[in-house]
């Protein structure tokens, strides 16, 4: 057993409290990871909400970066010293993850959301008695995780953590969505609902791909700033004018919007702000939600649920790293960091909208 510092939340919807846990040495496709960074998620978050009490006490977290400690007997590829990013566990074996899309792994809920390994086993122990983790194969808000070895990416030494760390969920999801699912012609329009995390990384692929123009919409003034920043042609808020807006400057609708809010009234405004056979991609956690058919239909509306991306990690990090360093991926520009022990100071900063991407550091 290893001691390590985790962010252990005891209830659902209850505060992180950093707390001293123990870490069992990884299993053979396991990989046991010193962090340097994790980024805080708005998935964080809502899942934390609305965990269910029996997985509880937890640890979560799931956009790490560190570097590799110890590896399982069956590990390839790693060693320790390796520099990593931290993603979604997958088994590697199913129809889904050799067609090269893990994010829809047939044992993904049990590797990522099951408050464990996909045996119900945890690798954490709290005063003696099991502590839920396993959050996305690995529970980052912690000193030192054990890892799934499909969740472990190699990354450039030179690569800063606090970099590196939002790449493993929300730079892959709203980039993936654009470069991997939606795949835009140059010169197209894009709009993206939300200039959260996802939503500017979202914009920032579709302005490196030349669409044109790319919008965004969020409530939050100086958000709206930033997405002009990082390209956007115009940056508007969520009011009633919006869907004339939309029209009006992508000339008589969007060819595609990426909704990163999951709230009906603005999936609503969005089909309506689309022009025929234009597609919508839907990435916010959510609800039901109920849609015209009629208006569907007779526009041709695509429907695109995207989760992760639908990134292939291992293929698609490496990708947002060179766009990176040409200078068409500035990720760096979302990030404030905090330290690990002010991981509260971090969740009320995302919370009210004066920090973009959080990321906390390790000393």
């Amino acid at each position: 057993m290893r001691r390590a510092r985790a962010a252990v939340v005891r209830e659902p919807g209850a505060p992180f409290t950093v707390l001293e846990v123990e870490l069992e040495d990884p299993r053979p496709r396991e990989v046991l990871v010193r962090m340097t960074a994790a980024g805080v998620c708005h998935t964080d978050l809502g899942i934390q909400a609305g965990w269910p009490r029996r997985l509880t006490p937890m640890v979560f977290g799931h956009e790490g970066a560190g570097r590799v400690e110890a590896v399982g007997a069956e590990v390839t590829g790693l060693v320790p010293g390796d520099t990593v990013c931290l993603t979604f566990a997958s088994c590697g074996g199913c129809g889904q993850c050799t067609a090269g899309h893990p994010a829809y792994c047939d044992a993904a809920r049990d590797l990522n959301l099951s408050g464990g390994r996909g045996d119900g086993s945890t690798p954490l122990r709290l005063d003696g008695a099991p502590l839920h983790g396993g959050f996305f194969g690995q529970s980052s808000f912690a000193t030192y995780a054990v890892v799934h070895e499909h969740g472990v990416v190699r990354v450039p030494a030179d690569l800063p953590a606090t970099l590196a760390a939002p790449l493993g969920c929300g730079g892959q999801t709203g980039a993936g969505t654009v470069l991997n699912r939606l795949r835009p012609e140059p010169g197209t329009s894009l709009v993206v609902l939300g200039a959260g995390g996802v939503g500017l990384s979202a914009l920032m692929a579709a302005v490196a791909v030349g669409c044109d123009p790319v919008l965004a919409v969020d409530p939050v003034a100086s958000r709206r700033d930033l997405a002009r920043a990082l390209g956007a042609r115009s940056a508007l808020p969520p009011d009633d004018a919006l869907v004339a807006a939309v029209r009006q400057l992508t000339d008589g609708g969007a060819h595609h919007v990426v909704d990163t809010t999951g709230r009906p009234g603005m999936l609503d405004r969005a089909v309506a702000a689309l022009r025929p056979r234009g597609a919508l991609a839907l990435l916010g956690l959510g609800g039901e939600v109920t849609f015209d058919m009629m208006r569907l239909m007779t526009k041709g509306v695509r429907l695109h649920g995207v989760m992760e991306g639908d990134s292939d990690p291992a293929r698609f990090v490496p990708e947002l790293i060179a766009l990176h360093r040409r200078g068409l991926f500035p990720v760096d520009r979302l990030v404030t960091t905090f330290a690990f022990e002010e991981i509260g100071a971090a969740v009320a900063a995302m919370r009210d909208g004066s920090a973009v991407k959080p990321v906390l550091t390790f000393s």
